[in-house]
């Protein structure tokens, strides 16, 4: 199996992950974060090698055949999935209590919530 429609399929992920990650809206950079975690799954399973010759399984001896794909990538992706599920989760209750408490999604319009007598912070240049 042929890698190149993969890597292909990985680059648009993180073109398309970027694009909505520059936008204003959280709504868009939730989304975009979530692409750009897919995007890495889908580069790290792609270095793994995508084989279906030879499972990623040792039947004889203590060492894995050359040819077959490496199982740990893939151990990495599930863990993976898991883990940016529960930060898309968690930036979904935030990004819902911003927009209820502030009445706007827009990341301009949120930066300005913050009280005017704030002080400034500090600048180290």
């Amino acid at each position: 199996m042929t890698e190149a429609p993969f890597i292909l399929l990985a680059g648009l992920f993180f073109a398309a992950a970027i694009y909505l990650m520059l936008s204003s809206r959280i709504i868009r950079i939730m989304l975009g974060v979530s692409l750009l975690g897919n995007a890495v799954n889908l580069t790290l399973f792609i270095a793994g090698r995508m084989t279906r010759e030879i499972p990623p399984v040792i039947t004889s001896g203590d060492v894995l055949a050359s040819t077959s794909a490496n199982p740990l990538p893939q151990a990495l992706i599930l863990t993976a999935i898991v883990i940016s599920f529960s930060f898309f989760a968690f930036l979904m209750v935030l990004a819902y209590r911003a927009r209820q408490t502030l009445e706007s999604d827009d990341t301009t319009s949120l930066r300005f919530s913050e009280p005017a007598d704030a002080p400034a912070p500090p600048r180290d240049y």
